[in-house]
């Protein structure tokens, strides 16, 4: 069921956003190579245990996962794209990382995500063309779809904007995970594929709350889930993978990002 927010309710949500977008941002200046992936969950465990938070994943155990989550962050390094599960792994100069972090804050839930590649601030050449297309197109696009999500559009149309926009970038596009509702929980309707046909599914309402993130892998569409760990989604040719993500919330005025960072 697609919800709807009061405005008094998305000044409520505020500060999960905040919050979220704190940790990403905490991270974003500290993780290096040399760190564990296990380090990150733990940093992310002790800021959630501050701030007085909730974990949406450590308990988390829907359809396409093999039992609880069991950490606090998802980190996908390289090949891996989404729902990666932190496991003892020293981050090298040169990997891909992707950060998905939602966290729930005085029963409200946000969602958001980056991807960042290690070492390029000591070595510039790490990022080459194909790497620098590949993330400045996800990121690109989830401005895009976020500029889409206005009064009147439908939620085909936020599909649309990213999967056009990628497709001429070169890319194809998964649609087996996107978007979605953002609320009480951290998975809830309406689905937002990042790919479609314009103008189809629901009219898009002042008071919606949903997180968009446009997700590619640099030369397939195709994944598979990790079976060591019945989680991390990862490219079916081995190919790199880039994911960012914002929860947004749909006004009168203009999308409003409420995991903006600073």
């Amino acid at each position: 069921m697609i919800e709807i927010r009061s405005k008094s309710e998305i000044e409520e949500m505020k500060p999960a956003g905040k919050f979220v977008a704190e940790v990403l941002q905490a991270l974003n200046s500290t993780v290096k190579h040399g760190m564990n992936l296990l380090e990150i969950d733990e940093i992310v465990h002790s800021m959630i245990a501050k701030r007085g938070a909730k974990s949406c994943y450590v308990d988390y155990e829907p359809s396409f996962g093999v039992g609880p989550f069991g950490h606090y962050i998802c980190t996908s390094v390289n090949d891996a794209v989404l729902h990666g599960k932190p496991f003892d792994y020293t981050l090298q100069r040169g990997d891909l990382l992707s950060l998905d972090f939602a966290c729930s804050v005085n029963g409200w839930v946000a969602d958001s995500a980056f991807s960042i590649l290690i070492g390029e601030d000591e070595d510039p050449k790490l990022r080459t063309a194909e790497i620098d297309n590949l993330m400045q197109t996800t990121q690109e696009a989830l401005q895009i779809g976020i500029d889409t999500a206005v009064v009147g559009n439908r939620v085909s149309d936020i599909s649309a904007s990213i999967g056009d926009f990628c497709s001429e970038r070169g890319f194809l596009i998964n649609t087996e995970f996107g978007g979605h509702g953002v609320g009480r929980i951290m998975h809830g309707d309406p689905h937002i594929p990042n790919d479609g046909v314009a103008g189809r599914g629901y009219k898009l309402r002042p008071g919606l709350v949903v997180a968009i993130e446009p997700w590619l892998l640099m030369t397939t569409d195709e994944i598979y889930i990790d079976e060591q760990d019945g989680w991390t989604i990862r490219s079916d040719d081995g190919s790199l993978g880039a994911h960012f993500e914002h929860t947004i919330a749909v006004t009168d005025a203009a999308p409003v990002i409420l995991t903006a960072w600073d």
